[in-house]
């Protein structure tokens, strides 16, 4: 039985929900390049300027095949494993102690959340159901 919740603009405002900080992010690197390669620079990664523009080309291409349908699951698995890598990267709670071992704590089991959904995501589309 249809109800609200099962609309197609349920569906399709889900995805863009999913998808926003990914776009965010990847507008936000293009329009700031210099302190996206900074930020690459912070986390220790060379070389920075290419894997900046590799990181905005990612966010905003898996998020348009997420958001378009067109092989959503790759999108999905792309943005997962970006996230999930990006977490252990700069997500150290681990390494810090006080207010910002908790602050970075939240922040790495968010990305963590935000990671599941999007496999969530890709198991669905590729067909998974809960039996």
């Amino acid at each position: 039985m249809p109800t609200a919740l099962t609309a197609p603009w349920v569906h399709t405002l889900a995805l863009l929900c999913l998808c926003a900080p990914y776009l965010q992010g990847g507008v936000l690197k293009l329009r700031d390049f210099s302190g996206a390669v900074a930020e690459v620079r912070q986390l220790g990664l060379a070389p920075a300027a290419p894997l900046a523009a590799a990181t905005a080309v990612l966010q905003l291409a898996a998020s348009a095949l997420i958001l378009s349908g067109w092989y959503r699951w790759l999108g999905a698995l792309a943005l997962a494993a970006f996230t999930l890598l990006a977490a252990l990267l700069a997500d150290r709670f681990w390494r810090a102690t006080g207010t910002e071992r908790r602050h970075l704590g939240i922040a790495f089991c968010e990305h963590g959340a935000l990671a599941g959904g999007l496999l969530l995501l890709a198991w669905t589309d590729l067909g998974g159901h809960h039996g």
